[in-house]
């Protein structure tokens, strides 16, 4: 997987926005909340998403994956490179991590963005 095709899947989702945060890290948001992020300056490209408990306990435990830090408690996962998961794994953990913060919003931020 490349940040391309990365940024390709997340911008492809309803009202989301990209921005770079902390100098360095490509942050996907939905209403301004974060549900994917790219370290496109680390070598190699790493990346971190939110995901379900089940998928956190699996993918914690899996090599070159572990719970990511500061956000761990919120379930998110850190990948410490991103070509280790294959396009189609991409586009679900994406899609995983957009349903679940999107889900978390309040109804009047869902409103504002239709």
């Amino acid at each position: 997987m490349e940040i391309e095709k990365i940024r390709k899947y997340c911008l492809a989702l309803p009202y989301v926005t990209e921005d770079i945060k902390w100098g360095h890290d490509l942050c996907f948001c939905i209403a301004e909340k974060m549900f994917v992020v790219v370290g496109v300056d680390s070598t190699p490209v790493s990346a971190s998403f939110k995901t379900s408990d089940e998928e956190f306990d699996k993918l914690s435990t899996k090599k070159g994956f572990k719970p990511a830090p500061y956000v761990a408690r919120y379930k998110w996962i850190y990948v410490e490179d991103i070509k280790l998961m294959s396009d189609k794994d991409w586009k679900q953990r994406i899609q995983t991590a957009y349903d679940l913060v999107k889900a978390k919003l309040p109804k009047s931020v869902l409103k504002s963005l239709k």
